[in-house]
């Protein structure tokens, strides 16, 4: 699991280790960080928020609850970098660290300080037995999840971090989730930051959570699926147009295309959520319903897999670095396209240069395969061979979903559409016999079909792939 990364500081080695030499024994742990030193930073901050003589005037009152002064930001900032050495984690939680940064997340308006005392919380969770802890703390859990309602971006981030953390522990994951539930303003925050935010950082992190939330818990995602669908019913009300509900698939589509040239992970973890989407079937109709979604979903993956994927000009061993994403296109397009109408269908357009990307993945995969069974040949390093294993699986897996894609496309191809296609070179011979021989001998009947009507569009192209195939002779 990730840690949350702290600003950087200047002078942090030579300062702390003056104050080693100086303390001498009051190192941290197998550290030379000073416990006084952080004893008199933590100290500070108590100060910060419970003041022993309160402020003269309203004005001081609200500028120490929304500014963070240069000095105390420095040592704050050193704690937090700190805060990933294990010792230094220990240390802060046996002196209940964890407790004075709720503290200062009830009481502080200052966004900076926020941030901050999140992010060396999310550095201490980290550490398994202070993220049971954490985890187990009604208080903290609740007090985190209200900080997912601030629209200060980099506390949100951290946030999003700590989340991510918790999540990745089986032994507290089940909390958090139940947590999540129970806060249904959880799904409406996160689907505000997806469709309005620009921040790239925070778009991947606020993915990944609600990645890994609907990997984890099948009914979450059904729940959170219905969860804006359902009020869409109430939109005839007369309401305003901010009061109007989230709905999860637009959400997603949108922090998708915000990240779509910056992110090629976080774009991955975007096309992941869609592609669990689907795997249920209230995931599939929130994609498809009303129309105009599944035609939106369409274009937007359809034109990835066109123009950001698998390009001619790239090489194909390329497709070793997108065949997660390529597979999550294509599992959602194929979901998509076999749920239309004939109306849609005819909307969505005849899909001629998805044949033509569709065909070009599936040669990669071959070369890709290719080249992988000569390594294994070659190789005599254990942890070499060892790697084989795991490549195959993701690369059948980008083979068989584009497989299901294009023999669902070639059923309904007509003699016009082959022609067009030919003519604009999506289709040729040797394109057609890399997908019939990838289609044999699984999708045959759809071959069958597909040679049938190329039979009206080009009998000279069908009788040289019946060379190839003999064994389809008969069949047409």
């Amino acid at each position: 699991m990730d840690r949350n990364p702290s600003p950087p500081w200047r002078g942090l080695e030579a300062e702390a280790e003056a104050e080693a030499e100086a303390t001498g024994g009051d190192s941290i742990g197998a550290t030379i960080y000073s416990k006084h030193w952080l004893f008199g930073v933590l100290g500070s901050l108590i100060q910060l928020i419970n003041p022993e003589k309160p402020k003269s005037t309203e004005n001081d009152k609200k500028e120490q609850l929304t500014e963070l002064d240069e000095e105390m930001e420095n040592e704050m900032c050193r704690v937090w970098d700190m805060s990933m050495d294990e010792d230094v984690a220990l240390f802060l939680y046996e002196f209940n660290a964890p407790d004075i940064f709720m503290g200062v997340l009830a009481k502080t308006k200052c966004p900076r300080l926020m941030e901050i005392c999140v992010g060396i919380l999310g550095n201490m969770a980290c550490f398994k037995e202070i993220c049971v802890s954490i985890s187990n703390d009604k208080n903290i859990g609740q007090t985190l999840l209200h900080c997912l309602y601030d629209l200060d971006p980099p506390t949100l981030l951290e946030i999003s971090r700590l989340l991510l953390t918790c999540l990745s522990q089986p032994q507290v994951a089940d909390i958090w989730i139940q947590r999540i539930r129970e806060n249904p303003a959880v799904y409406e925050s996160i689907c505000f930051v997806m469709s309005s935010s620009t921040n790239v950082d925070l778009l991947v992190k606020v993915g990944e959570v609600v990645d890994k939330l609907f990997d984890l818990d099948e009914k979450l995602m059904v729940e959170w699926i219905k969860n804006g669908a359902s009020q869409v019913l109430d939109q005839s009300s007369g309401d305003s147009e901010e009061q109007l509900p989230l709905r999860l698939v637009p959400c997603v589509l949108e922090a998708a295309k915000q990240i779509r040239f910056d992110n090629p992970v976080g774009l991955d973890v975007y096309m992941h959520i869609l592609q669990l989407l689907t795997t249920v079937d209230d995931g599939i109709q929130a994609i498809v319903q009303p129309p105009d979604a599944g035609r939106d979903t369409w274009n937007f993956l359809s034109d990835l897999a066109c123009h950001d994927f698998c390009q001619p000009d790239d090489p194909p061993i390329i497709l070793q670095e997108q065949k997660t994403v390529l597979a999550s296109v294509f599992s959602v397009l194929s979901a998509v396209y076999v749920s239309q109408t004939e109306e849609e269908y005819i909307k969505m357009g005849k899909n001629l240069s998805l044949i033509g990307g569709l065909i070009r993945v599936l040669h990669n995969v071959e070369d890709c395969e290719k080249r992988l069974v000569n390594l294994a040949g070659c190789s005599t390093e254990e942890t070499e061979k060892s790697d084989a294993p795991e490549e195959d699986f993701h690369l059948k897996v980008l083979k068989d979903v584009s497989c299901e894609l294009l023999s669902n496309i070639f059923r309904k191809l007509t003699k016009e559409n082959i022609i067009q296609a030919l003519k604009e070179d999506h289709l040729s011979k040797q394109k057609c016999s890399c997908a019939i021989k990838n289609l044999l001998p699984t999708y045959r009947s759809v071959v069958e079909g597909f040679l049938k009507v190329l039979s009206e569009a080009d009998k000279a192209l069908l009788d040289d792939l019946k060379k190839d195939f003999p064994s389809l002779k008969t069949r047409n």
